[in-house]
C-alpha cells in the first residue's frame, strides 16, 4: 500500500471523458511523476487529489483515510501541500511574510494557529519561516516584496511555504513551467536536496522529460484520461507506446 492510492476514478465534464478508470498507487518517501500531453487528464486528476474537484466514481486515499468529501484546507491539514503550475505568492508582502502566513489558518472569518508541532507563538512561525528559507536559499531575500522576484524564485517561495506546512505528501503541478533551464536544473537540485532533507513523497505533474527522469522513481502515463503505462523511468524511456505517443525522437 502507497501513503497516495487512487482507485478506478472516474469523472467527466458533459460529454467530456476527463478520467476513465484511474488506478495510482505512490509509495512513500518516492517521487512519482504524471506524464501525457495537454488534455491528458493530469491536472484534473491533481483537482480531484486536493479536494477542488470531486470524481464521479472512485476512492482517493492518503494515508489511510478518504480525501473524499473534504474540504481542501481539511486535505491540506491532513498532509497534502500543493505547488501550482504559476507560483501562487502575496506580491505585497515580504518573502519572510508569505512564508508565516500558511501557519495561520482562516476558519468562521477569523485567523487562528495552523496546526504545526512545536510552533506556538509568533516568534516560532517566524523562526520556523526562516528555517524554510534556508532550506530553498532564500533567507537571503527574506526582506524583499514578491513582486519584486523572478519566476525562480517565486517558485523556491512557493515552496517554502508549502515547506513550513511540513507536508506528508507534495504535488506538484509543472514546477518548472516558463523557466530558463539554468532556473530549471537549480528546480531539479532543490526538489531532491529537499526529498533527501525531510523525507516527503512527491507526485509531480511535468512536461520537461529531462526533469521527470532526473527526479522520478516511477512514472505514470496518462493518455486522453486513461492510464497506458506505469513503469520505472527506464522502462518508460524504451516503451513503444510511450514514445510513440509522447516522447517522439526527443532526447530523454
Amino acid at each position: 500500500m502507497g501513503i497516495l492510492e487512487v482507485k478506478g476514478v472516474n469523472k467527466r465534464f458533459g460529454g467530456l471523458q476527463a478520467l476513465g478508470d484511474v488506478n495510482l498507487s505512490v509509495a512513500e518517501n518516492t517521487c512519482h511523476a504524471i506524464i501525457g500531453p495537454n488534455g491528458a487528464g493530469k491536472s484534473t486528476l491533481l483537482n480531484c487529489l486536493v479536494g477542488k474537484l470531486i470524481p464521479d466514481s472512485g476512492s482517493v486515499m492518503f494515508d489511510g483515510q478518504s480525501v473524499l468529501g473534504r474540504k481542501p484546507y481539511e486535505i491540506n491539514q491532513m498532509g497534502i501541500s500543493r505547488v501550482f503550475q504559476t507560483p501562487e505568492i502575496f506580491a505585497d508582502l515580504s518573502v519572510l511574510e508569505n512564508v508565516m502566513i500558511p501557519c495561520f489558518a482562516k476558519r468562521d472569518g477569523a485567523f487562528r494557529m495552523h496546526a504545526v508541532e512545536s510552533v506556538e507563538s509568533e516568534a516560532g512561525i517566524r523562526e520556523e519561516a526562516l528555517a524554510m528559507l534556508e532550506d530553498v536559499n532564500m533567507a537571503d531575500k527574506k526582506g524583499m516584496l514578491g513582486s519584486s522576484l523572478s519566476r525562480g524564485d517565486k517558485r523556491r517561495l512557493e515552496m517554502a511555504m508549502c515547506l513550513v506546512q511540513r507536508p506528508k505528501l507534495l504535488l506538484l503541478d509543472e514546477p518548472t513551467a516558463g523557466m530558463a533551464r539554468a532556473d530549471t536544473n537549480n528546480t531539479i537540485e532543490l526538489l531532491n536536496t529537499i526529498r533527501d532533507k525531510r523525507n516527503i513523497t512527491m507526485c509531480i505533474i511535468e512536461h520537461d522529460m529531462n526533469v521527470v527522469f532526473s527526479l522520478a522513481e516511477r512514472i505514470t502515463v496518462l493518455a486522453q484520461g486513461t492510464p497506458l503505462v506505469e513503469d520505472t523511468p527506464d522502462n518508460i524511456k524504451g516503451h513503444p507506446k510511450v514514445r510513440e505517443a509522447y516522447l517522439g525522437e526527443a532526447q530523454v
